[in-house]
């Protein structure tokens, strides 16, 4: 494959993935948390950078496409973390246990929490996660980069 393909397969792959994330909100009634939104911003990036690289040539834009994937995936990773209860995610949209904080602070969280949780999964398919999913396909699209970066 050449360049300019591998980089259209990167570019879309990241579309594909924020087009299908966009479906499952807009159509599915699946409300993203703050995690799930924060791993769309790089696929964003990756789309813009893939238009860019279609016209200049050169390493630089494949080597950012890669990186921006590698980003989602980071996040999806933490994310996945996050919901199997591996770690503590951000307190803006994960629970944390009531013995931790007083009866004002454990009233204010209540008060103040988002209607989408990080440490939940809302939707599986072969017990992996919407994140799980976003993480391993990142990891392709970053490789399909690289392929692009090399070619040039």
């Amino acid at each position: 494959m050449t360049r300019n393909s591998l980089v259209i397969l990167a570019a879309g792959g990241s579309a594909a993935l924020l087009l299908g994330a966009l479906a499952f909100q807009h159509l599915g009634g699946l409300a993203p948390c703050k995690l799930c939104i924060w791993q769309r911003w790089p696929h964003g990036i990756a789309i813009a950078i893939g238009l860019v690289a279609l016209f200049l040539p050169g390493r630089l834009l494949p080597v950012l496409g890669g990186l921006a994937a590698l980003t989602s995936a980071g996040i999806g990773a933490y994310h996945t973390g996050v919901e199997r209860g591996w770690w503590q995610g951000p307190t803006t949209c994960t629970s944390s246990s009531a013995a931790d904080v007083s009866t004002d602070e454990l009233f204010d969280q209540i008060m103040n929490a988002p209607l989408v949780r990080c440490d939940e999964v809302p939707w599986e398919l072969f017990s992996l996660s919407m994140a799980s999913w976003n993480m391993l396909i990142s990891l392709a699209l970053a490789v399909i980069w690289a392929m692009a970066a090399r070619r040039a």
